[in-house]
């Protein structure tokens, strides 16, 4: 038998966005409970990831916002100076050292630390596709063959989130799947539609069960509300259908669910409360979140 995944959330970053845009058709008055906006409406979120390790192997689920910013676009979103390199350089890990990344989709704050910009032009607005690099060298990227057509063609609600700079780096490197498939033994992914069409989330089999990420279809554990959808899903409706599933399936099978964006707790399990909803209960707390040896 294979040894089991050691799983190390890592925390890449912080940003904010619109406290509404994050919680579609849900007033401020009852999602202000649940988390406060700041004096422009936006709330404080995390960017984790997930670095997993099995003998040789170093995987990286999901690579943050990246360096590529103006002051004025740091700004807008409060940006934290901090990347996915800093965070494995916390745990011994170098971007040499990683052979795959999977992400679930390609928007920005998901795909921008995989390429990096020269030392000196990282706030330039001139910046071009041309001038970034890999910042991982080694490792294929695995995405979804729908989400790389979308991202190319920038078939979006946003004006800018599929950033050229972000995706035409990668074109040697990116590894196309369609549907759910094995990528390695115990590590699998699967189509999360609604937020975009191409979401996957990841599927991490260990010895005392399974991790999930599952992307933006459960941002914060506060999206267990079947109702809060984002302003920035392409469909509410199937982001709906996929949560209700997704979470009837975890509750029943004993998921851990990885989250991407909570800015408190990197690990939930699904449960219930007193009159059937579901929630995400907290597993430890991103101050001091645990290497996971699952």
């Amino acid at each position: 038998m294979a040894e089991h995944w050691k799983i190390t959330p890592l925390r890449v970053g912080s940003f904010r966005l619109d406290g509404g845009a994050m919680f579609g058709v849900i007033p401020r008055f009852i999602w202000s409970h649940w988390i406060s906006p700041d004096e422009n409406n936006r709330i404080l979120l995390s960017v984790r990831a997930l670095l997993l390790e099995r003998g040789d192997e170093r995987v990286l689920v999901e690579a943050g916002y990246g360096d590529k910013w103006t002051e004025r676009e740091r700004a807008i979103y409060e940006m934290e100076r901090r990347t996915v390199v800093d965070a494995l350089a916390e745990v011994s890990t170098s971007p040499s050292d990683i052979s795959l990344v999977i992400v679930t989709h390609l928007h920005f704050d998901h795909i921008g630390g995989l390429t990096r910009a020269p030392a000196d032009r990282a706030t330039d607005p001139s910046l071009t596709p041309d001038e970034c690099r890999p910042t991982f060298p080694r490792a294929r990227a695995v995405v979804q063959r729908r989400e790389w057509d979308d991202a190319l063609a920038n078939r979006s609600i946003m004006a800018r989130t599929y950033l050229p700079a972000n995706l035409l780096p990668l074109r040697d490197q990116v590894q196309l799947v369609e549907g759910a498939a094995e990528i390695l033994p115990g590590l699998s992914v699967q189509p999360l539609g609604g937020h975009t069409p191409g979401q996957q989330g990841v599927w991490i089999q260990t010895e005392s069960g399974t991790v999930v990420f599952p992307g933006d279809l459960l941002p914060t554990r506060h999206h267990a509300h079947l109702s809060a959808s984002l302003g920035y899903d392409m469909s509410s409706w199937e982001t709906m259908q996929t949560k209700k599933a997704f979470l009837a399936q975890g509750r029943a099978e004993h998921w851990q669910v990885a989250l991407d964006h909570d800015p408190d707790f990197p690990l939930t399990m699904v449960g219930a409360d007193a009159k059937g909803r579901w929630t995400l209960e907290p597993l430890c707390a991103s101050g001091g979140a645990p290497i996971l040896r699952m």
